[in-house]
């Protein structure tokens, strides 16, 4: 799933940011701002994302460049596993979304949960973490880790939100239209696999 034009785009962003950041001579932030919309054009002409945004998400960004990190909560119920209709494409995914600054992993797992299903959940351990760009279509221009958290149901009531449509609990062979960039079939089933166990050796990369 991952392909080396993307690879070779994200490397020109990090390079050129981390030179915008660092270098002082008028010549080379010249050069690395040159750099880094080479990179947006690259990433603009292979991914859904339009140039004005790429150009809008990359200016933003100072410093030396590191992954984003997206948290992802397998919550079960009588052998079914909870999702959440997103808004932004109407397909499903583990309740989850960017981690929040000054917040633990584990305390985002249980704000997405309660934000985006009405689910009050427990962590219970880690799952996996993965690098999304091998194992989530479409290719996003950011590094994204995703941490799977297994966590416990205490009680849920979903409440209308800016994120999603609804929430429900499907059993593995019967699952809705997934937004593939958030979760899944592959991530789904590794979650119910991991649940039947009582280690879990969690999966990396």
């Amino acid at each position: 799933m991952n392909t080396k034009w993307l690879e070779w785009a994200t490397k020109l962003q990090s390079i050129a940011q981390a030179g915008l950041t660092f270098s002082e001579n008028s010549y080379d932030l010249d050069r690395y701002e040159k750099l880094r919309e080479l990179s947006v054009e690259i990433m603009h002409e292979y991914t859904w994302v339009s140039h004005e945004r790429l150009t809008e998400l990359f200016a933003g960004e100072t410093g030396y460049q590191t992954p984003k990190m997206d948290i992802r909560s397998a919550v079960f119920k009588d052998e079914k596993i909870l999702l959440v209709k997103e808004k932004v494409d109407g397909a499903w995914s583990l309740p989850g979304g960017w981690a929040d600054v000054n917040s633990t992993p584990s305390e985002s797992a249980v704000r997405e949960c309660l934000e985006e299903a009405g689910a009050i959940v427990k962590p219970k351990r880690i799952i996996a973490m993965q690098s999304a760009s091998k194992h989530n279509n479409p290719l996003n221009p950011y590094s994204i880790y995703k941490i799977f958290f297994e966590c416990e149901l205490i009680e849920t009531s979903f409440k209308e939100n800016t994120e999603t449509l609804e929430a429900g609990f499907f059993p593995l062979n019967e699952l809705p239209p997934l937004s593939t960039d958030r979760t899944t079939v592959a991530q789904i089933k590794m979650c119910f696999n991991a649940r039947i166990q009582d280690v879990v050796e969690p999966f990396f990369d």
